[in-house]
């Protein structure tokens, strides 16, 4: 049962992300789409058996079938990211011992995720955060840690989300925005609440601004005007920090 969990949040993953991907696309491009998915270069309608996630891609050598054209790499990164997010959450819930609390916590906590899926990719895509979708992550990780907070009255989510978000928001602050983007302070203190410890807060920031010097380095070097997009890389410090969580806390104590 742990294995078929796996496999459906892989699969859910792959879905979401490329869903997502295609709907930042028409977002950002604001044009009347039909309501199957296009080429963006030949217009011509995509079969179903071309849009399979991860699977098309790989099949197709992120080719257009029709005109040839690269299809990008936005698409495949999307979806296998999502679905690696999705089967790391998986390995949070034994599914032999696991009761309807634990259940209901983990569905919202999905949810979340989700959420914050769509952020980084559309961040990632367009660099920016759309303010509505930002809200939404709040609210829903306020919802998701209803059960817990009521279990165990705590108000350690709240100090993990003003110092994860606090101190992003003191960077945007201090350097006009240059450093990091308006929004990624809202999306670090949703993560921050949810994580519900000042400790893995400040883990999922170390992970958060390491991965992001790591992977991005190259790019800021190459061109000194280049901008980095927080947004994927605080939700990778999240889906990290939330998967580890028990055995971090278990080292740091």
């Amino acid at each position: 049962m742990q294995i078929a969990l796996l496999i459906f949040m892989f699969i859910l993953g792959a879905a979401f992300g490329s869903f997502f991907c295609c709907q930042v696309r028409r977002m950002e491009e604001k044009r009347k789409y039909p309501k199957r998915s296009i080429c963006l270069h030949c217009k011509k309608k995509l079969k179903w058996y071309d849009n399979i996630p991860i699977i098309s891609w790989l099949v197709l050598r992120g080719k257009c079938r029709f005109c040839h054209k690269k299809i990008g790499y936005a698409e495949i990164i999307s979806e296998l990211a999502s679905a690696i997010t999705l089967t790391m959450l998986g390995t949070t819930i034994n599914v032999e011992t696991a009761n309807a609390e634990t259940w209901l916590q983990f569905i919202l906590i999905t949810i979340f995720t989700l959420s914050l899926l769509f952020l980084a990719i559309y961040d990632g895509i367009s660099g920016k955060l759309p303010t509505i979708a930002l809200i939404a992550s709040v609210v829903l990780g306020v919802i998701a840690i209803i059960p817990s907070f009521i279990t165990n009255f705590s108000p350690m989510p709240f100090i993990s989300a003003a110092l994860f978000g606090g101190i992003y928001l003191i960077l945007y602050l201090i350097s006009k925005g240059k450093w990091v983007g308006d929004g990624d302070w809202i999306l670090a203190g949703a993560i921050g609440l949810v994580l519900g410890h000042p400790w893995l807060a400040l883990v999922a920031l170390f992970i958060a601004n390491f991965s992001a010097c790591l992977i991005m380095y190259p790019l800021v070097k190459k061109s000194k005007n280049h901008q980095i997009y927080f947004g994927p890389f605080l939700v990778l410090a999240f889906v990290i920090t939330y998967t580890f969580r028990d055995i971090i806390l278990l080292c740091i104590s």
